[in-house]
């Protein structure tokens, strides 16, 4: 289903399992984009880099930058990772990274502070395979209002019977402007002017607008930053995985940025379109921008064909 509405979307179908894709056959590429399940790594001595990570995506990650060796990645995983394991599992992968050659660092970056109205907190992996200066992006957008996140015309299947409204109503009351409840298994209800985190999971289905409904496919999108223009394919419930496994689109957005201001390619000389780069980075798609030229700080692209690989993390 994800294949299908990223051909809707983006005219390629990717197919295939990355974890059986022979590295060797994937395109050259000046930026690698990823994201992996927080898995535990090999405790087998540290002498081995990344390859104590086998078994793990993270392993098919760290193969592919090994025999490309792109110019800088970026890498995306929950928040959790930091602690996991107690801190040695995030220990483990900024090792290996180091091993194959690359500068890495990790930044934890929150929606809400790049104009979402989603509290969604993520970690981010940069890497360079030249030192550079790099500058993590801070944040500072306003946040959208949820009323402008929130469609007008929404169907009566969306909203749950007068009984199951009237007695959510007993343990929350409603405001003047639009809130996202969230109800745990327990019955606790959290009214915010924003949502908690969009989730693929059955837990997502507690997240209510004004108690009253669920998100419809458009607003969780629009959650994730993602446009209107933006083909919907598939049921509820495959969207809500697609846009619960997605990326926020400002915040990976402005990551982008400051990687290629870091690098000279965002000078006015060099022109990427990271805007619609990002909306391809949905259900945990690994994207890779395939190389053009050889960039020197002032350089010009001589081909302007953008060429895109994505490979199925499943």
């Amino acid at each position: 289903d994800c294949q299908k509405a990223y051909e809707a979307n983006f005219g390629d179908k990717p197919t295939g399992d990355i974890t059986s894709i022979n590295a060797e056959d994937i395109p050259d590429h000046d930026i690698l984009l990823a994201g992996f399940p927080c898995q535990p790594f090999s405790i087998i001595g540290h002498r081995h880099g990344f390859k104590d990570t086998r078994g793990t995506l993270f392993f098919d990650i760290a193969r592919i930058i090994e025999a490309k060796k792109p110019t800088a990645f970026l890498l995306e995983n929950v928040k959790l990772l930091a602690g996991h394991n107690n801190g040695k599992t995030l220990k483990r992968i900024m090792q290996a990274l180091r091993d194959l050659g690359y500068h890495a660092d990790f930044r934890v970056l929150n929606a809400l502070n790049f104009g979402l109205p989603q509290k969604r907190e993520r970690i981010f992996i940069v890497g360079f395979k030249k030192p550079c200066s790099f500058d993590w992006p801070e944040g500072g957008t306003s946040m959208t209002p949820l009323h402008e996140i929130l469609e007008d015309d929404v169907p009566e299947q969306y909203y749950a019977s007068e009984y199951i409204r009237k007695n959510r109503l007993k343990k929350q009351k409603p405001t003047k402007e639009p809130t996202i409840w969230h109800e745990n298994k327990a019955g606790h209800i959290s009214a915010y002017p924003y949502s908690c985190a969009l989730r693929a999971g059955a837990s997502y289905n507690y997240l209510l607008v004004n108690g009253e409904r669920r998100l419809t496919p458009r607003e969780m999108l629009r959650l994730q930053g993602f446009p209107d223009s933006f083909n919907i394919i598939g049921n509820y419930s495959q969207t809500r995985k697609q846009a619960g496994n997605s990326l926020p689109v400002p915040v990976a957005k402005s990551v982008l940025r400051n990687l290629f201001i870091a690098h000279g390619w965002h000078n006015g000389c060099v022109e990427y379109d990271y805007y619609n780069l990002q909306y391809q980075m949905i259900n945990g798609q690994m994207t890779i921008l395939e190389e053009r030229v050889k960039y020197g700080r002032r350089s010009k692209i001589k081909n302007r064909r953008e060429v895109q690989a994505a490979l199925s993390a499943k």
